[in-house]
């Protein structure tokens, strides 16, 4: 018996023998007060997992401090863009929860794009990258916003961009330090970002604390929106815990349908994953995103087009938007106003407590 049972046990025998004797010797028992009863027993909280898997780290692309503070310079200089405006931190800064402020991206030249750009804390956990997937390392996705809209240097152009950096001082003594075979190249710039990527881990949060024991690390609401969170809600199935993302470490990720941005003419939704890999089942399909840090990065989705935590947590709970090919793990779950707020707290106890630094960049 679970020692807190016997504790409560022992109380309800004490106590029903204090009312019996009280009962010979006292008063009578019509002016007696009504025995108090045994506290209820606190309702059982779902495990919290807390152990983080490693970092898988590509034999081709090796961390060192020195390769990581070259790739942290490269991540925030806007030189590396086709016309020094953007850089990578442009989409991923800190006072938007390192996701982006507007609902969709905005690149080089001021050209929107087409998606969101998502939070990259723990994106090394992914193994497939963008939000259809297309990109099958960090380092293909670094080029890809390089030469793509993000930066807008082009794919062709890369090797000139390369060249151009190579022309700053501070850089080439840091090149040939870091890839002394390499030095500067289209190659060597994306393994260096990317290794600077890989230490953006975000494992401090109230969910963090609590899961490794201080129970006062996520308060009464928070507490009822875990157990929301694993059982009734069944969030977990799509945001498993650590990580919050059931994408994270699968070969090629995860996508899903949950009916966002298929509310218009079939010939305008963006197919998502389906442009990847060519499959129907695919269609709409976006990778899912870990929950760390979204009560900070608003707004949501593939498509920036939720604007709120709120109406983000209620669309889910409810069972997406209705379309051919909505996922069969979306339903509605039935909860209540309660419920739902409790939810949205507990997301708020995912929030990442680090920052992105600005490094001084090298002349």
């Amino acid at each position: 018996m679970p020692s807190t049972i016997r504790h409560w046990s022992r109380v309800a025998c004490l106590l029903a023998i204090t009312t019996a004797f009280a009962a010979c010797t006292s008063k009578p028992a019509e002016e007696e007060a009504p025995a108090a009863a045994a506290p209820a027993e606190k309702a059982e909280l779902p495990p919290a997992p807390s152990e983080f898997p490693a970092v898988k780290i590509p034999a081709d692309n090796l961390q060192s401090p020195e390769k990581i503070a070259l790739g942290h310079q490269l991540f925030f200089d806007p030189r590396l863009s086709v016309d020094g405006s953007r850089s990578c931190y442009s989409c991923h800064q800190n006072e938007h929860g390192n996701g982006g402020e507007t609902s969709l991206a905005v690149g080089a030249k001021d050209k929107k794009l087409t998606r969101h750009s998502p939070v990259i804390w723990n994106t090394a956990y992914f193994e497939a990258f963008y939000w259809d997937g297309r990109a099958g390392s960090l380092e293909a996705q670094a080029k890809g916003a390089w030469g793509g809209g993000n930066m807008g240097v082009g794919k062709e152009n890369l090797t000139k961009k390369a060249a151009e950096i190579a022309k700053i001082k501070g850089y080439r003594k840091q090149f040939k330090k870091v890839f002394p075979d390499e030095g500067v190249t289209p190659d060597s710039i994306a393994k260096a970002i990317s290794a600077y990527e890989r230490t953006l881990i975000c494992d401090d949060t109230a969910y963090d604390r609590f899961a490794k024991g201080d129970e006062s690390a996520l308060d009464d609401e928070q507490k009822l929106g875990w157990s929301v969170f694993m059982g009734k809600g069944q969030c977990a199935v799509c945001h498993a815990p650590p990580l919050f993302s059931s994408a994270m470490g699968v070969p090629g990720g995860l996508y899903y349908n949950v009916g966002i941005g298929t509310d218009k003419a079939e010939e305008q939704v963006d197919v998502g994953r389906m442009e990847v890999s060519g499959e129907e089942r695919d269609w709409a399909a976006f990778k899912v995103p870990s929950l760390r840090n979204a009560s900070k990065s608003a707004p949501y989705f593939h498509d920036g087009s939720v604007a709120t935590l709120a109406e983000a947590v209620k669309l889910m709970a409810t069972g997406g938007i209705d379309n051919k090919n909505k996922s069969a793990l979306l339903a509605d779950r039935g909860l209540t106003p309660k419920e739902l707020n409790a939810l949205i707290t507990f997301v708020q106890a995912l929030d990442c407590g680090g920052t992105l630094e600005t490094p001084k960049l090298p002349k």
